[in-house]
């Protein structure tokens, strides 16, 4: 028993040294292929580069609402819509077929 617990601690011992000299060959390495502008540039700092923004379409805030709630209006009606079809699907595998449930609300419009 204590002769695996020696084996364990060697391993161990000489996997980290093999692994930190491989480690550090592969960084000596990667750093040697770096241009010297980016071998000089301060380890936290980003080059930021300038994007072309475009104006933002001023909407009133009705119509942006009304536009928001119809898209999910619709986005919904997918995803009940998909819902529908994988249960059909998913009954005809076990062999029960059943209509679909639909929730038949009316919204009224605001």
């Amino acid at each position: 028993m204590s002769q695996q617990g020696g084996n364990f601690w060697g391993g161990f011992l000489l996997g980290s040294v093999v692994g930190g000299a491989v480690g550090g060959v592969i960084g000596a390495l990667a750093a040697s292929r770096l241009s010297p502008a980016e071998a000089s540039k301060p380890e936290g700092s980003k080059e930021v580069k300038s994007v072309k923004k475009r104006p933002l379409k001023t909407v009133p805030a009705d119509q942006s609402m009304e536009v928001a709630r119809r898209g999910l209006e619709d986005k919904i009606a997918q995803l009940n819509d998909a819902i529908d079809d994988v249960r059909q699907q998913l009954g005809s595998v076990n062999g029960t077929v059943k209509e679909p449930e639909r929730d038949r609300t009316i919204v009224p419009e605001p």
